[in-house]
């Protein structure tokens, strides 16, 4: 994503929230549908932002990425896979450098018919073209998966100041989250370590979502740069 603040994307959920942002079985070079989860095979989260945003009020982050939107779709299409749906997203993310929350309107690709290999690749190729320091996958897999480390949560009810004000009070969440995104609709998407998820359900909470409502898929997340 933006070319700077590297320590912040590493710990992106994103996004994430997040991620979050899903499905091969154990044989890599092969894909197949995620078992027993209402999600795609696999997301990829990206934007082709590279400033860092530091004003809510940025116009830049109302920007709806419709040109983006239809290119990451022909780099999906072109190296084998089925685009499927697209959501944006209004990220906030915790620069440790700047001290202060980061803005970032980016997109969820869904992406049917790929495997792990051919996930990375197509990362690699969006991550390259639009010169972003990581782009966020998230697999989703059955929970037992020996690959799965991450989970994906989006629960409703939330507001981009809402998330802002909730990461500036909590420094776990800061350190060990990282960030969130929210959808246009007001659904919080996290993406998280599995050992995170007692910290997301308590984020979310204090942000005044309702845990009751939210959805949490089993997966896996990787942060795949335009170098690889």
């Amino acid at each position: 994503m933006k070319n700077a603040d590297t320590g912040r994307r590493a710990r992106l959920l994103a996004s994430t929230v997040a991620a979050l942002l899903l499905g091969v079985a154990s044989a890599p070079s092969t894909y197949a549908g995620p078992a027993a989860q209402d999600c795609p095979a696999a997301e990829i989260f990206a934007t082709d932002n590279t400033a860092i945003i530091t004003d809510p009020d940025d116009p830049r982050l109302d920007t709806r990425l419709t040109r983006f939107g239809h290119e990451v779709r022909q780099v999906i299409r072109a190296h084998g896979a089925r685009p499927g749906g697209s959501e944006l997203l209004d990220g906030v993310f915790w620069s440790e450098e700047l001290k202060q929350a980061t803005y970032e309107r980016s997109r969820e690709f869904d992406v049917e018919r790929v495997g792990r290999d051919g996930l990375h690749h197509i990362a690699g190729v969006v991550a390259k073209q639009y010169d972003q320091e990581a782009v966020l996958t998230f697999r989703c897999l059955p929970r037992t998966s020996p690959e799965t480390d991450a989970v994906e949560i989006e629960v409703p009810g939330v507001r981009v100041s809402g998330l802002r004000e909730a990461l500036a009070a909590d420094p776990e969440a800061r350190d060990k989250l990282g960030g969130g995104s929210v959808t246009l609709d007001g659904r919080l998407v996290l993406v998280a370590p599995v050992d995170g998820l007692p910290l997301a359900r308590r984020f979310t909470t204090a942000l005044g979502a309702d845990w009751d409502r939210a959805q949490v898929r089993y997966g896996d997340r990787e942060f795949v740069t335009g170098a690889e």
